[in-house]
Formats: structure tokens, C-alpha cells, sequence
């Protein structure tokens, strides 16, 4: 299981756009990219609740024009991180099962995968609407292991956050951390550390 930004995309350039497209339409300045980087990882909620912070507003309003701003720029800048498209084909031809899980809303997910055509890689993709539950709550993981009849004992989820390392504990789940992602480890121990994802594919593999 993987999750997406940061860990298959860098995606910060057009997450910071739809931020401040959406500051501008509250007549506040622009964030820089590093700050906006920091509040993504929790859902497009949060990042909106964080990116308005001591602006009064309705979030339910703020959350949807985010969505629009961000759905015109999905992959303006968006790029896969190096190693991606190929280690993920070697992963399918080893054998193994690929879900995308992710707190991004599912048709984010869906058209970006599509976009940089390794869609057809994942026998599952489930964004951040398509279950109750977000990461770091266990259930997105626990319901692709559930479609796609893997045992937790033979189950890693991958990411580059504290939300994929809790969400994996809690599914009772191995976890590998990237580290060249945005996110960060928090308090939350990785089973395993990758470098890059070819040094994650090559774990998987040799």
C-alpha cells in the first residue's frame, strides 16, 4: 500500500497554488511554499483549516473553493518522484498486489495516476472521501486488505508521514518511511527506512 504525495508525487508547487488562489480570494497574501508544505499530510480539511488560520470563515465553503482551485492545477507542476513509474512495474512483476491509499479526495488521486498513466498499476485506489475514516485511522487500510484478500502479515504500507506509520501500526501492518518526502515520522517508528524509492523497490525485489 502507498500513499501519494510525497511519497509517488511531488505535488507542493500546485498545493501551494490552490492555497493561495484560495488566500487571494480571502484577500490575504500568498504563504510561501515551505509553510503550506508543513499542513499537508492530515486531508484537504486540515491543510484549508491551517492555510486560514485565525481568519474567520465556514470551512465547509473554504474546503470546496480549495477543491476547485486545486482541481484546474492537479498536475500543473506535479511530477513523480525519480524511480517511481519503473519500480512500481517491477513491484507488479514480481508479483505483488499495489493499493493506493490516500487522504487526498479520491478524484484527485484517480486523475493524477491516470495523468502520469502507472493507474492501471493499482488493483485499488482509495482517496481520502472513499472511506469513513482518514489516515492515521486505520480503516482505509484495513478495508484494501479486506477488497484485495491480503493478510496484514504480508502487508507493508508505504509513505513519507506520521499518519501512514500510525495508520500501519493500528492495521497491524509493516511500514516502510520514505525520506526524501514532505512529510515527517513524528513520534511513530517505521518498520523500515528508505532513502529513494528505488532503494524501496530493490528491498522488495532483490
Amino acid at each position: 500500500m502507498f500513499d501519494l504525495d510525497g511519497t509517488l508525487i511531488d505535488s507542493r508547487l500546485d498545493i501551494c497554488t490552490a492555497v493561495n488562489l484560495l488566500r487571494a480570494n480571502y484577500d490575504l497574501p500568498p504563504l510561501p511554499i515551505e509553510i503550506v508544505t508543513s499542513y499537508i499530510g492530515d486531508g484537504i480539511d486540515k491543510l484549508v483549516e491551517r492555510s486560514l488560520r485565525g481568519y474567520p470563515m465556514n470551512l465547509d465553503k473554504a474546503t470546496k473553493e480549495c477543491a476547485e482551485f486545486y482541481s484546474r492545477h492537479l498536475h500543473d507542476e506535479t511530477t513523480l518522484y525519480p524511480g517511481v513509474s519503473d519500480g512500481l512495474q517491477k513491484l507488479r512483476a514480481a508479483g505483488y498486489v499495489l493499493a493506493l491509499i490516500s487522504n487526498k479526495p479520491g478524484a484527485g488521486c484517480r486523475s493524477i495516476l491516470t495523468h502520469f498513466k502507472i493507474a492501471n498499476l493499482f488493483a485499488l485506489i482509495l482517496g481520502g472521501d472513499d472511506t469513513p475514516h482518514m489516515k492515521p485511522h486505520p480503516e482505509p487500510l484495513l478495508a484494501a486488505m479486506e477488497r484485495t484478500g491480503a493478510p496484514p502479515e504480508n502487508t507493508w504500507m508505504i509513505g513519507d508521514h506520521k499518519t501512514d506509520l500510525a495508520a500501519a501500526r493500528r492495521a497491524g501492518v509493516r511500514s516502510g518511511f520514505i525520506k526524501y518526502g514532505m512529510g515527517e515520522q513524528g513520534g511513530e517508528q517505521a518498520t523500515r527506512m528508505f532513502d529513494s524509492f528505488e532503494d524501496m523497490t530493490n528491498f522488495f525485489t532483490s
